[in-house]
């Protein structure tokens, strides 16, 4: 027996769809602009009285953008900061955040009352106290007191976010494996950590996101010589004027790495926000 959805079922479904595709428009729109100014001729890209749709098609904007500065040293020198990045943040945090979940000690919700209010801070309040730590550390201007500044607001999202994924793989899992003779390091090899893979994808990648998008601390403690990407897209607005065409066309190459991590870890990333999403 087949059942026929009521008129106001249709109705209401079809108003989260519509609802949908605003919500999915409005987020695309930026990215569909920045695309087309990308390809469009410069003289187009500052018109007054611009175009929704494609005016033409043109790939000198790149060529531009590879030619106005060094492009390579910047993307090279983000990528070196931001995996370091996701690569400390992800092994420190997830150890921080077994600690948290398995292990009762003193000080604990202290601990994690402190990794919250770490998050509420706002990071343009620490950019002084950052500058002055890092120039008495000897660590301005280079990529090692970039790459520690980014941990200091990038761990506590991590510790908070693979805690919740540690809380919901039950602890009798870890016991089976080791009535069977496992260790307690084994147990956690073998059963905890493939479990928690997703959600340590998932968490590095907002780490990495994170790490490459950022601008102000990149700009405040590196010299024009080490500059990341963003601080390198700086270069088009001059004193005679902001060429929005070939800066476009260098964001959308800096969008490429970004793409290409989504695209090669979507799975394990979607596994892991749904993973994360309840406690079981």
């Amino acid at each position: 027996m087949t059942s026929t959805a009521s008129p106001a079922r249709r109705t209401s479904k079809a108003g989260w769809n519509i609802l949908g595709l605003l919500v999915a428009a409005t987020a695309g729109f930026p990215v569909y602009w920045m695309l087309d100014t990308a390809v469009k001729p410069a003289k187009d890209a500052i018109d007054p009285d611009p175009s929704l749709l494609p005016t033409g098609f043109t790939l000198d904007n790149f060529s531009r953008a590879f030619d106005i500065a060094d492009f390579w040293g910047p993307v090279g020198r983000s990528l070196v900061v931001s995996l370091s990045v996701v690569l400390i943040g992800v092994v420190v945090g997830m150890l921080a955040a077994l600690a948290i979940s398995r292990f009762a000690f003193r000080g604990r919700k202290i601990v994690i009352v402190g990794i919250l209010a770490v998050q509420m801070v706002p990071l343009v309040a620490m950019i002084i106290p950052v500058f002055l730590l890092l120039n008495d550390l000897h660590q301005y201007d280079k990529l090692t007191g970039l790459i520690i500044t980014y941990l200091t607001f990038i761990l506590p999202f991590t510790v908070w976010t693979l805690r919740g994924f540690i809380v919901n793989i039950p602890r009798e899992l870890e016991e089976a494996a080791m009535v069977d003779g496992c260790s307690r390091t084994g147990a956690f090899i073998r059963v905890v950590f493939p479990l928690l893979v997703p959600g340590m994808v998932a968490t590095s990648v907002y780490g990495f996101i994170q790490a490459w998008n950022e601008y102000l601390y990149a700009l405040m403690l590196l010299s024009q010589e080490n500059q990341t990407a963003t601080v390198w897209l700086g270069n088009f607005t001059t004193k005679h004027g902001t060429e929005y065409a070939p800066m476009m066309a260098g964001a959308t190459m800096m969008a490429v790495p970004i793409v290409v991590l989504f695209l090669l870890v979507q799975r394990k990333m979607a596994a892991g926000l749904t993973a994360g999403a309840v406690k079981g």
